[in-house]
């Protein structure tokens, strides 16, 4: 049978894959099948013929409820297989040289065409399968959507519930904020009419009501008696007004009184309006000031009356400053500043700008300062200034000296009176270079500032005396006193103002001796004059100064160095002492606390070589002569003529070294350079030939130690 007669019999057919029961039950009634030759197609595909019209109709959704899944896998896999069976004979007989048109060839492609066809059903059953079980599963999704909302809404319903019911419950009306009376005052002092107790004691609410009933009644009487005492209080305020006219009338009288007395305070030494003043205007010191003006002026009343206290500085700024700030401005002066900042540009400050700002805010002042004048009996004057740095909550002080007579003659003194150095040392180690203040570190550290020592010179030194004078005490301090402010104060007045007085007339004193060592004359006062022979030849030739850096250059002195001995603060001098040919070489270190402390002597001496100490055991006993024996030598207290004793001894041990060192080296009564003038019980003494260095007053002979 060819191709084209198997299409001429193919019947219509019309899918639906919509249906209703009715139409599917009639189509059961007149359904006719046909099963085409080969194997059997799945389900057996329905043919129906409708009753009144020559329409056949196939629906394979009813058709899909009846099948199994699972058949319809095994089903495929086994038309697969066939179909895959029937692929390879066709090849075979391809291959055996049958032609593409005979009977066995056609015969199974038409079998391979009812596999595929089979393939094809399968897959629109998979198709709808899987469409149907999507719309099943959003079927399902639309009702948990739904049942979802109506949870949200009723956990909603709830919450609002709950919020309304915490309202109800938070709610405080405005009687709750008024204190009224506890119930028993109440029930006790509010009469029966108002209490009520017969109702009130078994109601709550009654209660509640009868107290603010109560409480109402008590602010009515208490605002009645507020009127009569404030119309009281009016009447005494006008006579207060009439008494405060009459005292700023008696004003003018009482100060014109005071004017007229001035004279007379001046004359008893009493000034009364002075001091009022001095008093009105310590009021705006800061704290620290402030106890060192009260101590200092005590002091100065009842041990010292050459002292004198004063406050210098700009009140007015001062009192800004105490001033608190105000928190309200003018709206005027609000939009003016508005205003500038619009119209005016501005450049940004640098970084640099910045910190120099923060630096000089830092170090700022306060505008008012303590001045104290510690006078001397030569009329002498030494002026401190006292200022505050607020920042850094420390006192600084600086110095003047003002004296009766010129100053300006000794090269030498130059130093000895200079502002910078004239208190370094008043006590041991206070040089007053660094803040005492341990806090400033980490202030300093903020600002870029290295050290305090370079800004001494225009704030001040802060040395630790000063601090303890104004009260303050800090934790880095050697040695804590239990004491504070005014009392710590009070403990170091004395002791300090004795060390100034003190250090000003050992300064003047040297300033003195140098004027005449710089003219070769040792002055010795009459006091010394038996430490000393008659006659002493070898004199002083030169005094000068010299620096630091130039006494550590001296080969002679770097046992002294070593030692640790010597300091920058020192002052350094240096003295040639000549006889003949003889040269003595001297570098004289003076200690600022002199004459507290001894100056140190180092000697060279240049005759037949140069020797020093550490060379030559003679000028090693004329340095201990020198620097040791310092009681004999520093005179009358306080010791003022320690310095040029020292001068004279030397030159009087020089004598004895130069008129015995020729005998002792070779025997006969010396050279006539050096004459024998000084009378010696022995020219030498032990294996190091010391010579004799000790003078005996009266008998006026050397000996040894």
């Amino acid at each position: 049978m060819s191709s084209d007669a198997v299409k001429k019999r193919k019947p219509k057919v019309i899918r639906s894959e919509t249906g209703t029961p009715e139409t599917k039950r009639g189509r059961a009634e007149s359904e006719q099948v046909t099963f085409p030759p080969g194997p059997h197609l799945i389900g057996q595909r329905k043919l129906f013929t409708a009753k009144n019209q020559d329409v056949r109709v196939y629906n394979e959704e009813v058709e899909l409820e009846g099948r199994d899944p699972q058949q319809d896998y095994t089903l495929y896999k086994e038309t697969c297989a066939a179909l895959a069976k029937l692929m390879s004979e066709i090849q075979e007989l391809k291959t055996s040289g049958a032609k593409d048109g005979s009977a066995e060839i056609e015969l199974r492609r038409k079998q391979s065409s009812i596999h595929f066809i089979t393939l094809k059903k399968l897959n629109r059953l998979a198709h709808m399968r899987l469409k149907k079980g999507r719309d099943q599963t959003h079927e399902a999704k639309q009702r948990v959507d739904v049942l979802h909302l109506q949870l949200q809404n009723l956990l909603y319903e709830v919450m609002h519930l709950q919020k309304e019911i915490g309202k109800c419950l938070e709610f405080k009306s405005q009687h709750e904020e008024i204190e009224l009376v506890s119930e028993d005052e109440f029930f006790q002092d509010a009469p029966a009419e108002i209490s009520r107790p017969q109702v009130t004691r078994e109601d709550h609410h009654q209660l509640t009501l009868a107290r603010l009933d109560w409480e109402l009644e008590q602010r009515k009487r208490l605002a009645e008696q507020y009127k009569t005492s404030l119309s009281s209080k009016e009447k005494i305020q006008k006579a207060i007004e009439q008494k405060r006219e009459y005292l700023s009338s008696l004003q003018p009288g009482l100060h014109n009184i005071m004017q007229a007395s001035l004279p007379v305070q001046e004359y008893l030494s009493m000034p009364f309006e002075h001091m009022q003043k001095q008093a009105e205007v310590a009021r705006h010191l800061p704290p620290p000031l402030y106890v060192l003006f009260v101590q200092a002026g005590a002091y100065g009343q009842a041990c010292d009356k050459n002292l004198t206290v004063s406050i210098r500085g700009d009140v007015d700024e001062a009192k800004a400053l105490s001033r608190p700030p105000e928190d309200s401005q003018d709206d005027e002066s609000d939009s003016d500043a508005e205003e500038e900042q619009q119209n005016t540009k501005r450049r940004r400050p640098t970084v640099g700008v910045q910190l120099d700002d923060k630096r000089k805010e830092m170090l700022r002042r306060h505008p008012l300062s303590l001045g104290i004048d510690l006078k001397c009996k030569d009329g002498s004057v030494l002026h401190l200034y006292f200022y505050y740095l607020m920042n850094l909550n420390i006192l600084t002080v600086k110095t003047k000296v003002s004296t009766s007579v010129d100053l300006s003659g000794a090269i030498s003194a130059g130093e000895l009176l200079n502002s910078e150095s004239l208190l370094n040392c008043l006590y041991a180690s206070d040089h007053g270079n660094e803040t005492p203040n341990p806090a400033n570190r980490y202030q300093f550290d903020k600002v870029g500032i290295t050290t305090f020592a370079d800004y001494v010179s225009d704030l001040g030194h802060p040395y630790v005396w000063v601090q303890k004078l104004s009260g303050l005490q800090f934790s880095s301090d050697a040695a804590q006193s239990e004491l504070s402010g005014s009392a710590l104060s009070a403990s170091h007045m004395e002791k300090s103002m004795k060390l100034l007085r003190g250090r000003l007339q050992s300064r003047l004193a040297l300033h003195k001796q140098f004027s005449s060592l710089e003219h070769s004359i040792v002055p010795v006062s009459s006091e010394c004059q038996h430490l000393f022979p008659a006659k002493v030849v070898s004199g002083l030739t030169r005094w000068t100064m010299m620096s630091h850096q130039e006494f550590t250059e001296l080969s002679f002195v770097q046992h002294v160095l070593k030692a640790g001995l010597v300091s920058e603060t020192d002052l350094f001098f240096k003295a040639v002492v000549e006889r003949g040919t003889a040269r003595l070489l001297a570098a004289v270190v003076v200690n600022p606390r002199y004459p507290e402390v001894t100056p140190l002597f180092s000697l060279s001496l240049l005759w037949k070589g140069e020797r020093s100490g550490r060379t030559d055991d003679n000028l090693r006993a004329m340095e201990s002569e020198v620097n040791v024996f310092r009681v004999e030598l520093q005179g009358p207290r306080p010791g003022l003529q320690l310095l040029t004793n020292q001068i004279q001894r030397l030159c009087m041990c020089l004598d004895v070294y130069l008129e015995t060192e020729s005998q002792v080296s070779d025997g006969s009564e010396g050279p006539k350079e050096f004459p024998r003038e000084k009378m010696c019980l022995r020219t030498a003494r032990g294996p190091s030939r010391l010579k004799p260095f000790k003078y005996n007053h009266p008998q006026g002979f050397f000996s040894h130690r």
